[in-house]
């Protein structure tokens, strides 16, 4: 096949469907079963806020998720209108031409267009990312002064400068190298350095942000531990961040995979929630960590961007593209506006069929902690604590839903434990609001 343009669509029109098959096929759709061997059948208890949730609770997640959502909206529109004026308009190319062109060698070149894209994207984006900071502020839910805030934000703008300089030098450099077939040996280094960022995340970028300090001993660490080998998990270590210094709000997570893999705590959760609580928290992590879902969610990703890269080809080798951004061809380092507003609308896109997938995966977590506590009182006590503390939103928007949420609400994740506690049975929780 020698015309580049119909062999970037074919591999593009196989690494999709590569993609979404695995996703229909692995994606665990229904994370618990319609009935379990040897119990009789048990309806499905539906999401009732109401039912665990006061009045007064229901009403400050609303208010908070309401405050949030202008500069959500306006922010994410901002950011959209900042890539798409710098990468598809004549305008966006004469100002990186007016950068790079005093620069005489195209690796500088690329350099310098990479920290200039990273610095109009931050600039456009730093208002609205203070006026949520104002909110959670507001809220009681940011326990950072302004000079930690944009601490962070500088860090954060650094691994971003890092990584768009990584990704451009290494896609310019094939670009110059295969002018006309690129795209094969970028979708596969695409896929190559999404597995390696995965991996080496934990231990390059998370300590950037926070401190990680194993669990002091004690009857709760035995406990987790103790847990995880009943579990067939190895475990060596719970790790504990310093949230605190940060956030109020309260969170567990699993990271990388192989040996980078960790489990970590925030500091605000072991000080807040009783062992009972943390236990179950635990559980859902180990459930993450038994079936791999950091590896699994790294490959499966790694073949959508390999996917995009192969679209990003046939968007950039476009004549008709190419003359609204300005350039002649791809090689330009004019043209890397092209490329990272191409590389945002694609992200943008993905997300909500991301969250889709990742909600499911989250659900079958919390079944995999049910199924090692057996304990669905302690659990939707837990849940309920956590949507208050965190004030999670209860009745979520679904534009919303969709965009953001890559966990299950809290009510909804209370009404599955309802109904795991009737499939096996174990006492169907009470409500929590009298």
């Amino acid at each position: 096949m020698t015309n580049p343009r119909r062999a970037a669509a074919v591999a593009l029109t196989g690494l999709g469907t590569a993609v979404l098959i695995t996703l229909a096929l692995t994606t665990p759709w229904r994370p618990l079963p319609d009935r379990i061997p040897g119990h009789p059948p048990a309806g499905t208890v539906a999401s009732d806020p109401a039912r665990d949730f006061t009045a007064a609770q229901l009403a400050r997640s609303a208010s908070f998720s309401g405050d949030l959502r202008l500069p959500a909206y306006l922010g994410l529109a901002a950011g959209l209108l900042a890539v798409l004026a710098v990468g598809l308009s004549p305008l966006g190319a004469r100002l990186l031409g007016a950068l790079t062109r005093p620069v005489p060698r195209w690796p500088v070149q690329v350099l310098v267009a990479s920290l200039t894209l990273t610095a109009v994207l931050q600039v456009v984006t730093l208002p609205f990312d203070a006026w949520t900071e104002t909110v959670l502020r507001r809220y009681g839910l940011s326990t950072q002064d302004w000079p930690g805030w944009a601490l962070d934000r500088l860090r954060s703008s650094a691994i971003t400068a890092i990584t768009w300089i990584v990704v451009l030098l290494l896609l310019h450099l094939l670009v110059r190298r295969f002018p006309r077939h690129w795209w094969a040996p970028a979708a596969a280094g695409g896929f190559l350095l999404v597995v390696v960022f995965s991996f080496f995340y934990p231990v390059l970028v998370e300590p950037v942000f926070n401190s990680f300090t194993p669990m002091k001993p004690g009857p709760l660490r035995t406990e987790l531990l103790r847990l995880a080998a009943t579990d067939h998990v190895p475990v060596r270590d719970v790790l504990v961040a310093d949230a605190s210094r940060r956030t109020a709000a309260l969170n567990a997570y699993v990271s990388g995979f192989g040996s980078t893999r960790r489990i970590v705590v925030y500091d605000t959760l072991l000080a807040a929630a009783p062992p009972d609580e943390i236990k179950l928290i635990a559980a859902h992590e180990l459930g993450h960590a038994k079936r791999g879902d950091v590896l699994y969610g790294t490959v499966v990703g790694a073949l959508g961007v390999s996917a995009g890269v192969c679209l990003l080809y046939l968007t950039v080798t476009s004549r008709r593209v190419l003359t609204r951004a300005g350039v002649a061809s791809v090689t330009d380092p004019r043209a890397m506006g092209l490329v990272l507003a191409v590389v945002t609308v694609l992200t943008q896109a993905a997300g909500p069929a991301e969250n889709l997938v990742t909600r499911r995966i989250e659900a079958r977590a919390d079944v995999h902690s049910l199924d090692l506590t057996r304990d669905p009182v302690t659990f939707v006590r837990m849940q309920r604590a956590l949507s208050v503390r965190n004030i999670s939103d209860l009745r979520p928007d679904p534009i919303e839903y969709a965009l953001w949420a890559s966990h299950p609400s809290g009510p909804e994740r209370i009404a599955m434990a309802r109904t795991w506690a009737r499939l096996h049975p174990a006492g169907e929780p009470p409500s929590l609001v009298p």
